[in-house]
């Protein structure tokens, strides 16, 4: 969600150039909410090598050894921003435990949390750039969302994408 997503990480590449990646990931990311109510999401890189080229995502990413999913979107959301939050301000939003809507054949294990009153003027996006929008921008962007990042959205708001346009 990093995603993710972000919740998407680097790999081998198959023949057609495209990310391989485990047929399990485990990850975790995070809905970012800025001190003006706009939401802070990741515009990911336009590269083959990993998840979601292109696609607007939430930070976040794959679990490192045996950290937990919390662990892993504090890391994560530090690493790709550049902003270290305490873990307390990463309320759960939801678990995900079935296929795998961002790898074909995969499957996921995955927590999203949602972080609000986030400082946006603090971020350095450190992968991709940073994309600020408003609740009203949502249903515009939502053919560029990451699967991940859509579901996320989703939960969230209590509603589909379409339904806000």
């Amino acid at each position: 969600m990093r995603g993710a997503a972000a919740t998407h990480g680097q790999g081998a590449l198959d023949g057609r150039g495209h990310a391989m990646l485990p047929q399990h990931r485990e990850v975790s990311w995070a809905l970012l909410i800025d001190t003006q109510n706009r939401f802070l999401f990741q515009q990911r890189d336009d590269v083959p090598w990993i998840i979601a080229p292109g696609k607007i995502s939430n930070f976040g990413g794959h679990r490192e050894g045996r950290e937990t999913f919390l662990d892993c979107v504090v890391r994560e959301v530090h690493e790709e921003t550049g902003v270290a939050l305490p873990p307390e301000r990463f309320l759960h939003l939801a678990s995900y435990r079935g296929f795998d809507p961002e790898c074909e054949g995969g499957w996921l294990s995955g927590e999203s949390y949602v972080v609000r009153d986030v400082l946006a003027e603090c971020f350095r996006v450190t992968e991709g750039s940073l994309v600020v929008a408003k609740r009203s921008d949502l249903a515009l962007l939502g053919p560029k969302f990451a699967p991940l990042a859509r579901l996320t959205i989703e939960q969230f708001l209590g509603c589909s994408l379409a339904s806000l346009g």
